[in-house]
């Protein structure tokens, strides 16, 4: 992997594992990857932190409907489930295609990089 994407993808790997909203196995991957750097296990550990990666950035599609749920308003509140859902409808029709909460958006520029770091 050329140093400049190395760079780049150590550094939101850094904001994905600051952001409230990266999930436990996310932290545990991307931590797992940089342990794993420069290692006989960095391949490996590559394809496992991009695979959960892929498995976590949520689709803006999936975001409006968690959103407009039930389960949305439990996790959100009332209100904020509203404005999330309005949110994620407003950056769709702008093009997005991911949630852009901190953890979604350092996973789609880490993901972008993806076919440089295998």
């Amino acid at each position: 992997m050329e140093k400049e994407v190395l760079d780049f993808v150590v550094g939101k790997t850094h904001d994905l594992m600051d952001a409230a909203s990266c999930s436990s196995e996310a932290k545990t991957a991307a931590q797992a990857w940089l342990d794993a750097l420069g290692t006989e296990n960095e391949a490996e550990e590559t394809k496992k932190y991009i695979a959960e990666l892929e498995a976590d950035i949520m689709p803006i599609d999936g975001l409006i409907a968690f959103a407009e749920s039930d389960a949305g308003a439990q996790v959100f509140g009332a209100d904020a489930a509203k404005n999330v859902a309005a949110h994620a409808k407003e950056i769709k029709a702008a093009g997005a295609k991911y949630c852009d909460c901190p953890a979604c958006a350092a996973a789609e520029a880490i993901l972008e990089k993806k076919d440089m770091m295998l």
